[in-house]
């Protein structure tokens, strides 16, 4: 089963256009897509690029969980204020942790945008 088969099986109709994430990873016990971008590929899930996942997937039944992974802290600082809330910061160097980009909740995806608070 090649990936398109993979994401049509879990309902999931891609658009061919679509600038897709560096990693898709479905967590099937939760039923969440969890989308990382490296950092060093596209830069920082930023509000534009969050948008545009959110697009990408919006015939998602799964919930989104949006990442940006870095390999250390050093390279994340210069990106702090691009990433955007209700996401998660993965360290390569530290992969047992994860920053969470907002209070309300701690991993997990957000049921519709409206859930989503900007500050």
């Amino acid at each position: 089963m090649n990936e398109i088969q993979k994401f049509q099986s879990i309902g999931i109709e891609l658009d061919p256009h679509g600038k897709m994430p560096d990693v898709v990873i479905h967590d099937q016990q939760r039923d969440w897509l969890v989308l990382i971008e490296a950092v060093t590929s596209h830069g920082a899930v930023n509000l534009k690029r969050r948008n545009e996942l959110q697009q990408l997937f919006r015939m998602s039944q799964q919930g989104l969980v949006f990442v940006t992974a870095f390999p250390n802290r050093k390279q994340m600082t210069r990106y702090l204020a691009e990433i955007s809330w209700e996401t998660e910061v993965w360290i390569a160097d530290q992969p047992d942790h994860l920053i969470h980009f907002n209070g309300d909740r701690f991993l997990g995806p957000y049921e519709n945008p409206s859930d989503s608070k900007l500050i």
